[in-house]
Parts: C-alpha cells; structure tokens; sequence
C-alpha cells in the first residue's frame, strides 16, 4: 500500500525517510509542487514518487496530512479522500506556539468535518523530527506514538505502520478525547515518553 505524505517539511521528509527505509513505498506533495522534490526523490529512490495533492490522493492508500493546519480545508479532493484513512499530523497554534481556542473541539474534529467520510486517525504529530529519525535504533526507551480515531480498523491500520517504523504505540481514544491529550496544550504533546510514561502521564493503569 502506497502511503501519501501530504507537505514535506522537515517532519515529512524524516517520516518519507524510514517509510522507504522499513519497505513502505511513499507518495509525496508539497505546495512548491513536483519539480522541487527532485532532490529527495533522488535520496529516496525507487520507493518513492512525488505528484500534487490532488494526484497523491487519488492514488495512495493511506493518507498523511502534515501541512500547515489551516492550510489543510479544501486542499485535498473530498471524493478522493472518502473511506481512506487519513492521517491528521497537524497542530493548530494560535501563534508563538500556544495551542489555539478551539471552543473544547479536538482540532481533528474539524478535519473531520473538512472531510466528511475520510476514515480518520489522529497519529504523527506528537513527536519531534529529531526524534522520529530515531527510528530503529534499539535503546529499549524508544519513545511511544499515539493513535486516535472513531474507526478502530483504521487506528488499526495506522499503528501496524508505526510498529513497522519501530515505535510502540497508543491507542488514546476516540477523534474527541484522544485527539485532546494528543494536541497543543495536552499532556502528551511534545514530549519524547516511552509507552509506560504516557500511561502515567494521561492517568492510566
């Protein structure tokens, strides 16, 4: 299954990295379009292709969102995207890195809406892209990734991914309360916490 890496910043470009290093074959975007991504196709290799937005969509299996939150609205085709997992790896800042007022809302909540009938995962953008390029590397403290969502198979299809990069991963709950430990000014955002640190970290047991 191709997985579509939409924006290649630096965190995008790592996860494009071990993606093709762990045998997952990647779709890439950016806003510059095709051509500038030359220079990481040539990295990358035969395991990787770039397009638009609108063309990664229509031809990835699984979809990863990592754009500028408020970029995202309308960025993708709605049809393109129904009944895929889509990845929501954004964060709404309200400027200066505050978490932006979103009236009790997890931001993946208003993805959702953006695109109604996308099978969505809040996942990827807890952690940052020094140390998602930890990938693989055996410390036995390898830091957790989170999973979030409505649609357990998708959560499902999301985690089998991360667990293939090398991290553990999880679960922390439905889109709403998941999605709100997960984002700015939630316990579990930004920090480099193995799985049993996160547990204690939201409260469990």
């Amino acid at each position: 299954m191709n997985t579509g890496i939409i924006g290649t910043g630096r965190i995008g470009t790592v996860l494009a990295r071990i993606l093709v290093a762990a045998g997952h074959p990647v779709l890439l975007a950016r806003a510059a379009g095709p051509a500038a991504l030359a220079p990481l196709l040539a990295e990358l290799g035969p395991g990787a292709r770039a397009g638009t937005p609108a063309e990664v969509a229509e031809e990835a299996g699984l979809l990863v969102l990592m754009v500028p939150f408020d970029s995202a609205e309308g960025l993708l085709p709605a049809a393109a995207v129904r009944d895929k997992v889509l990845v929501d790896a954004m964060n709404a800042f309200a400027g200066r890195g505050a978490p932006r007022s979103l009236g009790g809302r997890a931001s993946s909540e208003i993805v959702a809406d953006w695109y109604p009938g996308a099978r969505l995962v809040k996942s990827l953008n807890t952690m940052h892209f020094e140390t998602l390029a930890t990938a693989g590397t055996d410390t036995g403290t390898r830091p957790a990734h989170y999973v979030a969502g409505d649609d357990a198979e998708a959560k499902k299809t999301v985690a089998g991914i991360i667990r293939d990069l090398g991290f553990p991963v999880l679960d922390t709950g439905s889109l709403h309360t998941g999605g709100i430990l997960q984002q700015p000014g939630g316990p579990l955002f930004n920090r480099a916490l193995t799985e049993q640190q996160a547990l204690t970290a939201i409260g469990a047991r």
